[in-house]
């Protein structure tokens, strides 16, 4: 079963990247194709939970499949309204930061890449395919911290430039569409 899952992990890593060129995808390989611990995980997620954690590394969680898994979802968040501004790009910036992606690095090269070119029908509909089959292997205790830090991140995103003067609504109608679809990839 493991390696079954273990393919298609791979397919939809293939699919994923499949708009990047050899190059960043052979260092993000390089790069991320290690043996991922629960320490490498929680830096690279921030994700607390040792028992979620030692679940993740348990299902391989790595490699450029935890980069997509971490990130893609706050550029669907900061594109929502069709583009994305200072603060929201600043937002998802600090996260990666903050989540062990440095700059000048080939996981941040990737980030500052889909801010640029925005998210598409292929990237979502594989990062979709993706939390199902996770979504699949995890406890319901398990789904439920992976989707709270996952709308946390995401949430902070949305409300980096929501409001007038600070008042108001934090986000916008088309990010709560986008926060709520990330919620349900994780129900309860």
């Amino acid at each position: 079963m493991d390696d079954v899952f273990d393919q298609r992990r791979r397919g939809l890593e293939a699919e994923f990247f499949k708009k990047q060129n050899d190059t960043l995808l052979e260092k993000l390989r390089a790069t991320f194709d290690k043996e991922v611990t629960r320490e490498g995980l929680e830096q690279a997620t921030g994700i607390a939970s040792k028992d979620v954690l030692d679940r993740l590394v348990a299902l391989n969680v790595s490699g450029q499949t935890l980069a997509a898994f971490a990130l893609y979802p706050l550029v669907e968040v900061a594109w929502a309204d069709g583009q994305v501004d200072e603060k929201e790009r600043a937002a998802i910036l600090q996260a990666a930061a903050e989540n062990g992606v440095a700059p000048g690095s080939t996981a941040h090269a990737l980030l500052e890449r889909l801010l640029v070119e925005g998210p598409d029908e292929n990237r979502r509909a594989v990062w979709f395919a993706y939390a199902r089959e996770l979504n699949g292997r995890l406890s319901p205790d398990e789904r439920r911290v992976v989707r709270g830090e996952l709308l946390r991140r995401a949430r902070a995103v949305a409300e980096a430039s929501g409001g007038f003067l600070g008042l108001g609504r934090k986000t916008s109608a088309n990010e709560q569409r986008v926060l709520d679809a990330l919620g349900d990839a994780f129900p309860d």
